[in-house]
């Protein structure tokens, strides 16, 4: 079905242009004849013309002022209300609503909430991350989890600590930096690669600004993305930052000075003394030790299997 509204960016211009040819003298009829618009729009047109100035006639919205099956305010009072006693999200204030005898649906508290702004919209340049499968930690190097810990020692002041943890051997790495973005990130996971003890295979983290779809293909490693708001998909490192703060930046002043001096010499104790409950009470040396022990003694076995092999000659 044909509607009158349109929806062409031009189109205020061109109102002002028909204007404008009245205001130089051509009559209504001419203008009509020139443009194919009736005279009663022109005359509308002339009128707006002195509301908007003389630049351009914009386009009003066609949503009518009435609906017969609309909300009424003292249901809208309540939805924002409700919304911003605790600002939870529209699922919950729905169900408050209900519990409240409110009869109202789903769907139109989300659409009273998002006309109002109060709504958290995603962002359209934020691209969804596909998580592949997680790999099983079956050695070092496996599946390696990173992190930020964001601190804010004063309103106006803010910086950030990259954490790193591998699941098999609880072999961890941080520093402190002033500012987060994917080049820091960069940065930091190929520092950690080079003073590790082995290599990464897979690295998995949140779906942090820094940890992006660039960060995915310049970092040159297998990168997954844990499920959205699950940060116990993360658990190792959760707890590593925890840990971290509890026994070793809690207990200086907050500064990025400050936090890297003290990472640098807890960061040792760490991986080579502490001991690991999730490790039967060994440190992550020890858990790299067994690793070496196994390592050699495959080989002698290989080695064993070989000699006991007869060499058959060519005559």
């Amino acid at each position: 079905m044909y509607m009158p509204y349109t929806s062409n960016p031009k189109m205020p211009h061109v109102r002002m242009d028909a204007v404008k040819l009245i205001r130089s003298g051509w009559s209504y009829r001419k203008v009509a004849n020139h443009t194919g618009y009736p005279i009663g729009t022109l005359s509308k047109w002339m009128k707006k013309a002195e509301l908007y100035g003389g630049l351009w006639i914009p386009t009003n919205s066609s949503k009518p002022f009435h609906h017969p099956n609309e909300l009424s305010e003292e249901i809208v009072d309540k939805i924002i209300e409700q919304r911003l006693k605790r600002n939870r999200c529209a699922e919950v204030v729905h169900q408050e609503l209900v519990s409240q005898g409110v009869l109202v649906s789903l769907s139109s508290v989300k659409r009273t909430l998002r006309r109002r702004h109060l709504l958290k919209e995603r962002s359209p340049w934020k691209r969804w991350h596909q998580s592949g499968e997680r790999p099983l930690a079956s050695e070092a190097g496996s599946l390696v989890e990173i992190d930020t810990i964001h601190i804010v020692p004063r309103p106006v002041f803010r910086f950030y600590v990259y954490t790193l943890i591998d699941v098999y051997s609880r072999w961890a790495y941080a520093k402190a930096l002033e500012r987060m973005n994917t080049h820091k990130t960069l940065s930091f996971v190929r520092e950690a690669q080079r003073i590790s003890p082995f290599k990464f295979e897979t690295l998995q983290s949140d779906h942090g600004p820094e940890f992006s779809t660039y960060f995915s293909e310049q970092i040159g490693l297998p990168h997954r993305h844990i499920r959205v708001r699950k940060p116990n998909d993360n658990a190792h490192l959760e707890r590593f930052n925890r840990t971290l703060q509890e026994e070793c930046l809690n207990r200086v002043y907050p500064s990025v000075k400050n936090y890297q001096k003290a990472i640098n010499e807890y960061l040792p104790y760490y991986n080579n003394e502490r001991l690991h409950l999730g490790l039967d009470l060994k440190t992550p040396r020890n858990r790299f030790q067994a690793i070496d022990q196994k390592t050699c003694m495959r080989h002698a076995a290989m080695s064993t299997l070989k000699q006991q092999i007869p060499h058959h000659g060519a005559g």
